[in-house]
């Protein structure tokens, strides 16, 4: 998809936000830093440039959860939102389940498999990372 045009927000609806812009990568990330902040497996993760990102409604609450990444998500019901590192300052990662249609950016490739738990299913019609890779 070039030119995306789409929404989503957090569990209670206090935060919103908006993409215009084309997709970068979308993947789905099995590291443990993801699936802490989750409380989740593993966590699906789309790549926008940051200006193609619009808070709409609500603030975010950020967590320096390892340098040299922050996490955002809604203070209030605590949805993880926003995955920023400052290696990549113009990306911005936000989580697929949050958008109003999730199918709209579906994962291409899982990243960081090498820290996959072992009952979790790795579909093999995606691009395997066993670390890292950026878009």
């Amino acid at each position: 998809m070039n030119d995306a045009k789409v929404e989503g927000g957090c569990l209670c609806g206090a935060v919103r936000y908006r993409v215009c812009g084309p997709l970068l990568s979308s993947s789905i990330c099995h590291c443990p830093t993801c699936r802490r902040a989750s409380g989740a497996p593993a966590v699906a993760w789309f790549v926008v440039r940051l200006d193609h990102f619009e808070l709409l409604r609500g603030d975010l609450t950020t967590f320096a959860s390892s340098a040299p990444v922050i996490r955002q998500f809604c203070g209030r019901c605590g949805s993880q939102i926003v995955y920023r590192n400052d290696d990549a300052p113009a990306l911005i990662e936000l989580t697929t389940a949050t958008l109003d249609d999730p199918e709209v950016f579906p994962p291409t490739r899982e990243i960081w498999l090498s820290h996959r738990i072992a009952w979790e299913a790795v579909d093999p019609q995606r691009e395997q990372d066993p670390e890292e890779s950026h878009a």
